[in-house]
């Protein structure tokens, strides 16, 4: 009986973040597997694509998903709620935070505290995924599964919690995917009714369009955490292992610059030198051109004097 109200909590915790029950201080920084479920039920969600088979209608969905949706986490969920590198309008900030959302990596908020954690305490005892403090598997995708991590430090983030729309979105943070998901589904069923010689169907579309997509997005995201720490090449000196990987930051769409990020994270570029890829960069340069956001921090010229190489 004593343990049923933390299991609602947990249960209700998956839809209404401030649900979550208090812990016991000695299970704060172990994985809460009652809360990971819905995280397991993603990954395997993607093997029903066995069943539902594919086509290339589905794949390039998938495709333009993981795309639009990675510019969001990089352009915005970084390098303007984590790191306010640039200015836009309120109207622009809830739509990306809107889509940000999408990615299943939980709300701007959460991302942003827990991002200016890293960073203030890179690659020490207080870094949440350090993966020299604690190793690959733990720094890619175990951290986050603990109580602990799973609240949002609002004390980091008071420029951004004035927003009462990105409060709602930081404690309903399954709202968005599951109405994405819906949508894929929808979209998908039409198509299967309006021109079957695609070959889609509302199920196909779901797995492809949302679960796949999703799945690949996450692990390509936390790359930065578990990998560019590890591997690449470092210009500047920093207190941490960060690194600068072309790979990554192709994956990334430019946030495999680590080493660079690290040494000067108000930089909207992360890629300092030309023929460092950052199409987040690119991206966004393209919305300051049409009006939509502006004040791009670029990199100062000192910076460039320090670097090694």
């Amino acid at each position: 009986m004593a343990s049923r109200p933390t299991t609602t909590a947990a249960l209700r915790s998956w839809f209404d973040t401030q649900a979550a029950a208090a812990v016991p201080s000695e299970r704060e920084d172990r994985v809460d597997w009652l809360r990971a479920i819905p995280f397991v039920i993603l990954h395997l969600a993607c093997l029903a694509a066995f069943w539902v088979g594919v086509s290339p209608t589905a794949m390039g969905v998938a495709a333009a998903m993981y795309a639009v949706r990675m510019f969001a986490l990089t352009g915005f969920y970084h390098r303007y709620f984590s790191h306010r590198t640039f200015r836009t309008s309120r109207a622009l900030q809830f739509f990306f935070a809107l889509l940000g959302s999408t990615c299943v990596q939980r709300g701007p908020l959460w991302w942003a505290a827990h991002h200016r954690a890293h960073h203030r305490h890179a690659d020490s005892a207080l870094d949440p995924h350090s993966p020299s403090m604690t190793g690959f598997l733990w720094s890619h995708m175990g951290w986050f599964l603990t109580p602990r991590a799973f609240r949002t430090d609002l004390a980091r983030v008071p420029d951004l919690r004035r927003y009462p729309e990105l409060r709602w979105l930081d404690r309903y943070d399954t709202v968005a995917p599951i109405v994405l998901a819906a949508l894929l589904y929808g979209l998908g069923a039409l198509l299967h009714r309006v021109a079957p010689s695609l070959h889609v169907t509302g199920g196909q579309m779901l797995v492809w369009g949302f679960f796949i997509s999703t799945v690949v997005l996450f692990h390509a995201t936390v790359t930065i955490n578990s990998l560019a720490h590890r591997f690449g090449r470092r210009r500047f000196e920093t207190g941490d292992n960060s690194r600068n990987n072309l790979w990554l930051a192709l994956i990334t769409f430019g946030e495999g610059w680590h080493n660079n990020h690290h040494f000067y994270p108000g930089s909207t570029r992360q890629g300092f030198r030309w023929w460092e890829i950052d199409l987040t960069w690119y991206g966004l340069r393209l919305l300051a051109a049409c009006g939509l956001v502006w004040d791009l921090k670029p990199v100062p010229a000192w910076v460039s004097a320090k670097a090694r190489h």
